[in-house]
């Protein structure tokens, strides 16, 4: 095997990236909930995207009642609690692993193979993380929200190596490219990989600080083709 690890990002590298239009409904039904501007409401959410993705509120309800007084709205804890449950049963519901990411990952198990995830996100993604189908085949799963690290920090991808116990020339990272994800996972010395979905909507995909179509190193168009880099 040409490498010890596989680090994988998880939004459009293992599951599907949530659909933004989806996603705006989401944040409106939130809204109506609260009976708060949509357009203003939506704002502030983006807003607080990355105080989100560090943890930097102690729940999500903490975030609404944080948005809600900066709009001067004062609902009741039901109406907030409600809003909290109509994005959590969303994000519940959009998770899905793509193709061939399953078999994937218990195939690099048994390979011997050590499988690790750095991902930016949400404490309601670090609380379903356990039900994914894959989960039990990652090694090590490293959560910006809990860590209060996001990509591309390079201590995120030290944390990862660290509990991996590998070197990072030893590492493989596959990510979709967000966060500038790719560049900091070569400058700790992992080989970053690009994975090109050839029929995503760019349309219907939020993107943050994304450098896919700069990227001139490696790109693989499919999970599949994670074996080819490392048999």
């Amino acid at each position: 095997m040409k490498y010890e690890a596989v680090i994988f990002d998880l939004f459009g590298t293992l599951i599907n990236k949530f659909s933004l239009q989806e996603s705006l409904d989401v944040l409106r039904q939130m809204a109506s909930t609260l009976s708060a501007p949509p357009d203003d409401f939506m704002q502030i959410w983006f807003d607080t995207f990355n105080m989100r993705d560090v943890g930097a509120f102690q729940s999500l309800e903490a975030n609404i009642e944080y948005i809600c007084n900066k709009l001067n709205l004062h609902p009741a804890d039901t109406h907030i609690t409600l809003a909290a449950q109509i994005d959590r049963e969303y994000i519940a519901h959009s998770i899905k692993p793509r193709p061939h990411a399953t078999e994937l990952l218990s195939y690099l198990k048994s390979l011997g193979c050590k499988t690790g995830l750095i991902t930016n996100c949400t404490s309601e993604v670090a609380i379903v993380w356990k039900d994914m189908p894959f989960a039990p085949s990652i090694d090590v799963a490293v959560f910006s929200c809990l860590e209060g690290l996001r990509k591309p920090d390079p201590r995120i991808y030290n944390l990862a190596i660290e509990k991996l116990a590998v070197e990072p020339e030893n590492c493989l990272y596959i990510g979709d490219g967000d966060s500038k994800e790719l560049t900091g996972a070569s400058q700790v010395g992992m080989h970053p990989v690009l994975i090109r979905d050839p029929d995503e909507n760019s349309a219907e995909v939020h993107r943050v600080n994304f450098e896919g179509k700069e990227w001139e190193g490696p790109v693989i168009s499919s999970l599949k083709d994670v074996l080819t880099l490392v048999e």
